[in-house]
């Protein structure tokens, strides 16, 4: 049979190996849903798929051994997941409007995780709604804290949390543990002076250790949320790489004010010729130079005044040789 595959691709299925078999991508921003979406996913791959399930590496679902021709079923039974998952839909009934941009995904985050520094399911949600449905193909990450369990630097765009510590002198002990933890755990950004921490800002990274090993609680958390936000990292044939260091102490509304800015320069930077219509952002930025990204990315954004910008930055990863025969 004839199959549009451009036009398949977009609605979320696979191009598989199988000859007349697809494979539909389940999103799920930010890795997390209730349990009762999976009994929903479980009829589909019996019902129309080969009866087994592969977790995406994307925190997804994906659903193989699906004829072309029970694509119009699948959606419709992917329909309650969407509306459940609340994901920006065109069509009700006819599945994903777009695959481009690829699922949000994140650590567990604070709700489970001590370390974590914030909701990373609830930033991960906000994000979704903000970017999906597009075409353009973006990688986002999220990570509770500086252990990055996430593995945010091989994205596009990292998102890591922060904690601004602070200090309530007069509930100080002296005993030491933040100071400890510090030199241990972390970047010993405390010392000891006069009796009492002194955290060196320019070192201090928010991880939060000071304040998970206080045991009178003199530590806490600073009301307000913070991030470092890392830039395109990226897998692939040519240039893998880890992403840098864009902004530390940025807050939530620079980060999503940055990342649609970015979707306004890739559509119109992006090389229409590049294979399949894709072209990694970081290739992008390598071919017009960083500076130029950055007057877009920054264009309209209000960053907080401890917002640290990193200017220019560079990258560099692996190169591999090109052999010309």
């Amino acid at each position: 049979m004839d199959v549009n595959t451009k036009a398949l691709k977009k609605n979320a299925f696979r191009v598989t190996k199988e000859r007349g078999k697809t494979a539909s991508r389940v999103r799920v921003p930010g890795g997390h849903m209730d349990a009762c979406y999976l009994s929903m996913i479980q009829d589909i791959a019996e019902k129309y798929g080969n009866g087994t399930v592969h977790i995406t590496n994307r925190q997804g679902f994906e659903i193989p051994g699906i004829d072309y021709t029970d694509m119009p079923k699948v959606n419709e039974m992917l329909q309650p997941i969407i509306e459940g998952l609340d994901i920006n839909q065109t069509d009700p009934g006819t599945g994903y409007p777009a695959s481009g941009t690829r699922n949000v995904s994140a650590c567990i985050g604070n709700r489970v995780c001590p370390y974590a520094c914030y909701d990373t399911t609830a930033f991960a949600k906000r994000i979704e709604k903000a970017i999906f449905p597009n075409d353009l193909h973006f990688k986002i990450a999220l990570t509770g804290c500086p252990n990055d369990c996430a593995k945010v630097r091989m994205h596009d765009f990292g998102i890591m949390g922060m904690t601004l510590p602070r200090l309530d002198s007069e509930r100080c002990v002296n005993c030491g543990a933040c100071v400890k933890y510090c030199r241990r755990k972390s970047v010993e950004a405390l010392e000891t002076v006069n009796y009492r921490p002194k955290r060196n800002e320019e070192k201090c990274i928010g991880c939060g250790e000071c304040v998970l090993n206080c045991p009178a609680s003199a530590w806490t958390r600073d009301e307000k949320k913070y991030y470092r936000l890392t830039l395109l990292g990226r897998t692939g044939k040519r240039n893998p790489r880890l992403g840098e260091d864009f902004i530390k102490w940025v807050d939530e509304d620079s980060i999503i004010k940055i990342i649609l800015n970015t979707y306004k320069y890739v559509e119109h930077y992006i090389d229409r010729s590049a294979p399949g219509g894709k072209e990694h952002i970081g290739y992008i930025v390598d071919r017009t130079g960083f500076e130029e990204f950055k007057k877009w990315a920054l264009d309209g954004v209000q960053l907080p005044e401890i917002a640290e910008v990193t200017t220019p930055m560079y990258w560099k990863g692996v190169h591999y040789t090109k052999v010309t025969l």
